[in-house]
């Protein structure tokens, strides 16, 4: 198995359509997809588990300011994590949050966000947190309303040994999430 990255203005449509089905498979078909590879909008990165030429594991990666309460930082949020149903187990979530780990911490990134509560993302120094969460709706690629609640599903790896994270304080996602 290997790890490929690809920026997302260079993903081609044959691989483009082989995520998306892929993702298709492990979220189905009603988790709002629409036959695309990526939710509200896309990416930045896009990091593929390859075995003999066939994906197997797919992960998004998106790169943006967010504000916790009045701080501004760099923040790399991890989406569209999914393994092929038949190679769950084998270890390739992991390799991928892996690589998107290695990404963040070449990158001017602070904080790394994900929304999930799998055990592979605390195995690897995400913890659970409970801020109000405020972000622009996206659904089937328009523009919604504004949301703000208290997430019960986000996680945080602080990079930046300098910055503390404020559970008290709202995030702001400064658009929709990923």
């Amino acid at each position: 198995m290997r790890i490929e990255r690809i920026e997302e203005v260079r993903l081609d449509h044959e691989t483009e359509a082989e995520a998306a089905a892929l993702i298709e498979r492990c979220f189905g078909v009603d988790a709002g997809f629409g036959g695309r590879s990526y939710h509200g909008q896309r990416h930045h990165v896009r990091l593929l588990a390859r075995d003999g030429g066939r994906i197997v594991g797919h992960m998004a990666l998106t790169c943006r300011g967010i504000r916790l309460g009045d701080r501004l930082f760099d923040m790399l949020g991890l989406a569209e994590v999914c393994t092929a149903p038949e190679r769950r187990g084998e270890g390739i979530a992991g390799a991928l949050v892996a690589a998107a780990l290695d990404e963040a911490r070449a990158s001017a990134a602070q904080v790394v966000l994900l929304f999930g509560v799998a055990k592979v993302y605390a195995a690897h120094g995400f913890r659970r947190v409970t801020n109000e969460v405020c972000w622009t709706e996206v659904g089937g690629v328009r523009s919604g309303d504004a949301r703000s609640v208290r997430d019960d599903d986000l996680m945080v790896l602080v990079l930046d040994a300098g910055l503390e994270w404020d559970e008290d304080a709202p995030v702001d996602l400064a658009g929709g999430r990923f």
